[in-house]
């Protein structure tokens, strides 16, 4: 990864409490598990922004060893990856994605 790629998705990352690396964006998700993370922010309704890794091949595949992560949609809230569409699912079931989300927002 080049240093200007890494310094791009950095701020990315430092601007947003949360945010999505997803195919396609909020409004028209790309693929069947980046849906899953809308409908899971959704509900919780809170604020967050996407990146679009289908408009940009060199952070699509740059996020992935951002994160040391193979799959999109990423998760990423304040700064720390949190995961992708199973690990979401299984924090919103129990509980504790809404305790991140409210902690990050109040920061």
């Amino acid at each position: 990864m080049t240093p200007e790629l890494k310094a791009k998705i950095d701020d990315l990352v430092a601007q947003n409490k949360i945010l999505v690396f997803m195919k396609g964006n909020k409004l028209m998700p790309q693929c069947g598990f980046s849906n899953n993370v809308v409908q899971i922010l959704n509900s919780l309704g809170v604020p967050y922004a996407t990146v679009d890794v289908l408009d940009d091949p060199e952070i699509r595949q740059g996020i992935k060893e951002y994160s040391s992560w193979p799959t999109i949609p990423q998760v990423y809230i304040d700064g720390e990856f949190i995961g992708g569409s199973d690990v979401l699912i299984e924090l919103y079931q129990q509980g504790e994605l809404q305790q991140k989300v409210e902690v990050a927002l109040a920061s």
